[in-house]
C-alpha cells in the first residue's frame, strides 16, 4: 500500500461528489421540462424524433402503458440488433468492414444481442476479431445509448410515482427516453470521447496495420472508432469493450489519467441521479441519505480490495512471492494488472465497475487474490444498489428504501410511511419480488450450470476446486446483475463433451446466459414500475410525531443493514464455496 494509492481512492470520491451535485441539478431540470442551456441545440432534433416515432410526448402514461411502451421498444431493438449482427457481411458496401469479418454463429449472436439490449455487454467474442466497424457503431454503440436511456427512464418514472399527489401518471416513456439520450448522454459522451482521443485512444476507420515483429512473425494492430464507443460504454455503465482485453487495452485506456476519467465516467450519472432524486422530491436530505448509504459501502469495498491486493494472497506468501516488488506498485499482487495503473488503479477500477452494471475491466479479475476477488462478488451480491447501473441503481435502492421503511415501521409499531405515503402489503409484496428476482436468477443459473455436464464444460480446464466454482458463479451473478465482467476463463464456445470448438455449435452457456440476462433485466423493471403505479395513486399525509425519519444517519444505518442482510442471506453460502475458501488456502489453483 502506498500514499499515492490511498490518495487516488479518496481524491476520486471527493471529485465525484463535487461534480455529481450540479449534474443532478441539471438532470432534475431536464426531466421537469425546465429550460436548460442545451435547449437551443436539442429542441429541434427532439421534435423530429417524435414525428419519426409517431408519438405524442404530452400524453401521460400509467405504469402499464409505460411498461408496454418500454417492452415494445426493447423488442424492436433486439430484433434490429440481431439482424445487424447476423448480416454483418451485407454491410461491406459501407466500407465499415475492412477486415471482411463474417457473422458469429446464431447462438453467440443471441447471447450478444440479449447482452447489449439489457445493458450487460457480456462478451463471448473478441471485438477486434469478430465485429466490423459497422456492427460496433450501428449495432452495439447505439444499444449502449438506448439501454442506458431505458434504465434512467424507469428511475425517473419511479421517482414520479413516489412524489405524485393522488395521480396515476408516471410521465411519458418516449419523452423520457429521448430527453435522456439527447440532453444527458450525448453531450457527456462527446466530451469524454474527445478526452480519450487527446490521450491516445484511436478513432478511425483504417484497415488493421500489418507488420513483422522482432522474430519475423507477422502481426496486426487493430484499428477502429474506439473512443466514441468507449465513452458511452462507460458513461452508460455498459462495459462492452471494443477490444477483447477491454479497458486494459492501451487504445481503450491509454494512460493513468484516462483510467481516472473512465472510472469517473462510470459513476457520475448514477451518483447524480441520487442528488436529482432529492431535488425532485423536494427534500434534498433524502438524496443525501441515499448517497451516504451508497458511498459508505463503496468506500468499504474499495479499501478492502486495495488492502487485499496490496498484501497478496497466502499462496504468494507461502511461495515467497510477496518479496517481489514491482516498481511503482508498492509490492503485493501485480499478476494480471497493468503497470501503468498499478494496484490501486486496478482495485478501484474493479470496485467502480462491479458496484455498477458496467462490467468494464482494466485487469484480470481471476488473477485477484481470494479476498480481493471476493469484493466484486460481494458488490454484485448487493444487486446494484451501491450506485448500480444508470437508472437501475436508483430504482433498485429505492425498493430497498421502501423495504427498510416497512421493517423500521414494524420495529417501532407504526404504520410505515415514506414521504407521506403509507407503505402497505401490496407495495411490500411487489418490492420483495422485485428484489428477489436477480438473486434467484443468479443462483438458479449457477446451480443448473454446475449440476449439468454441459454447464461444467464451460469451466476452463486449468480451474479446479473453488476457482472453477467461482468462474461459474461469477458468470451468472454478473449476467443476472446485467454487469458483464467475468472471470475470463469461463467460455461460451464449448461442446457438451467439453471439447473447445471455437465459435461453432449451440452452447449451453450462450443460451442460458442470454435468457438469464433478459429475465433479470425486465422482470425487476416491471415490478419497479408496478410499485410506482401503486404509489402514484396514494394520497400524501402530513408527517406526525410518530413518523419515522428517512433522511438521518439512523436510517442510513438501517438501510445498510437491510442491504447487507438480504445479500448475505441469499449469497453467503455460495461465496463460501468459492472465493472465501480460495482466500484461506495456500493451494495455487
Amino acid at each position: 500500500m502506498t500514499f499515492l494509492g490511498w490518495l487516488t481512492i479518496f481524491l476520486f470520491v471527493a471529485i465525484l461528489t463535487a461534480l455529481a451535485m450540479p449534474l443532478g441539478r441539471y438532470m432534475a431540470a431536464v426531466y421537469a421540462g425546465e429550460r436548460t442551456f442545451l435547449d437551443p441545440l436539442f429542441r429541434t432534433p427532439e421534435q423530429v424524433l417524435y414525428r419519426i416515432m409517431r408519438v405524442d410526448p404530452t400524453r401521460e402514461q400509467d405504469w402499464k402503458a409505460y411498461a408496454k411502451s418500454l417492452l415494445v421498444f426493447s423488442l424492436a431493438g433486439w430484433l434490429l440488433l440481431y439482424f445487424i449482427l447476423r448480416t454483418q457481411t451485407l454491410w461491406n458496401w459501407t466500407g465499415l468492414n475492412p477486415q471482411h469479418f463474417t457473422s458469429a454463429p446464431w447462438n453467440v449472436t443471441f447471447n450478444t444481442t440479449s447482452s447489449f439490449l439489457t445493458n450487460t455487454n457480456w462478451q463471448y467474442y473478441g471485438g477486434e476479431t469478430t465485429m466490423s466497424y459497422f456492427s460496433q457503431m450501428a449495432g452495439l454503440t447505439v444499444q449502449n445509448y438506448l439501454s442506458a436511456g431505458v434504465g434512467i427512464a424507469v428511475a425517473v418514472a419511479l421517482i414520479r410515482g413516489i412524489i405524485s399527489r393522488s395521480g396515476k401518471s408516471l410521465g411519458n416513456f418516449w419523452q423520457d427516453l429521448v430527453r435522456t439520450v439527447l440532453w444527458v448522454l450525448t453531450p457527456m459522451a462527446f466530451v469524454i470521447a474527445l478526452v480519450l482521443v487527446f490521450q491516445g485512444a484511436t478513432q478511425n476507420f483504417s484497415h488493421y496495420l500489418s507488420f513483422n515483429g522482432p522474430t519475423g512473425l507477422a502481426n496486426q494492430i487493430a484499428m477502429g472508432p474506439v473512443a466514441s464507443q468507449e465513452a458511452i460504454k462507460l458513461l452508460g455503465t455498459n462495459g462492452g469493450g471494443f477490444y477483447n482485453t477491454n479497458s486494459a487495452h492501451p487504445f481503450e485506456n491509454p494512460t493513468g489519467f484516462t483510467n481516472f476519467v473512465e472510472m469517473f465516467s462510470v459513476l457520475i450519472i448514477p451518483a447524480a441521479l441520487v442528488f436529482m432524486y432529492g431535488r425532485t422530491a423536494g427534500n434534498r436530505r433524502q438524496g443525501y441519505a441515499i448517497y451516504a448509504t451508497m458511498m459508505v459501502m463503496f468506500i468499504g469495498a474499495a479499501c478492502v480490495a486495495y488492502i487485499a491486493e496490496a498484501h497478496g494472497s497466502p499462496a504468494q506468501h507461502a511461495a515467497g512471492l510477496h518479496t517481489q516488488v514491482i516498481a511503482g506498485s508498492g509490492g503485493g499482487n501485480m499478476e494480471g494488472k497493468e503497470q501503468r495503473f498499478g494496484i490501486a488503479g486496478s482495485a478501484l477500477f474493479d470496485v467502480v465497475t462491479t458496484v455498477t452494471s458496467c462490467g468494464a475491466v482494466n485487469s484480470a479479475l481471476e488473477s485477484f487474490t481470494g479476498i480481493g476477488g471476493a469484493v466484486p462478488f460481494a458488490n454484485l451480491s448487493a444487486s446494484e444498489v451501491i450506485f448500480g447501473g444508470v437508472g437501475t441503481g436508483l430504482y433498485s435502492i429505492l425498493l430497498y428504501v421502501l423495504l427498510a421503511v416497512f421493517i423500521g415501521g414494524l420495529m417501532v409499531g407504526r404504520t410505515p410511511e415514506y414521504l407521506g405515503k403509507k407503505i402497505e402489503a401490496k407495495e411490500i409484496k411487489l418490492v420483495a419480488i422485485g428484489l428477489l428476482i436477480t438473486p434467484l436468477a443468479a443462483l438458479f443459473s449457477t446451480a443448473l450450470a454446475t449440476a449439468s455436464h454441459a454447464g461444467r464444460a464451460s469451466i476452463s480446464a486449468a480451474a479446479t476446486g473453488p476457482q472453477g466454482f467461482s468462474e461459474t458463479f461469477y458468470a451468472y451473478l454478473s449476467q443476472a446483475n446485467n454487469n458483464g465482467s467475468a472471470f475470463a476463463a469461463y467460455t461460451g464456445f464449448v461442446q457438451p463433451n467439453g471439447t473447445n470448438i471455437g465459435s461453432h455449435g449451440i452452447t449451453f452457456a450462450n443460451l442460458l446466459g442470454g435468457f438469464t440476462m433478459l429475465f433479470a433485466r425486465y422482470a425487476p423493471i416491471l415490478f419497479a414500475l408496478a410499485v410506482a403505479g401503486t404509489l402514484a395513486g396514494k394520497r400524501i399525509s402530513p408527517a406526525g410525531l410518530g413518523t419515522m425519519r428517512t433522511d438521518n444517519p439512523t436510517f442510513v444505518v438501517l438501510l445498510i443493514g437491510v442491504i447487507i442482510l438480504v445479500g448475505a442471506l441469499t449469497f453467503f453460502p455460495a461465496l463460501l464455496l468459492g472465493p472465501v475458501v480460495q482466500g484461506l488456502t495456500n493451494h495455487l489453483y
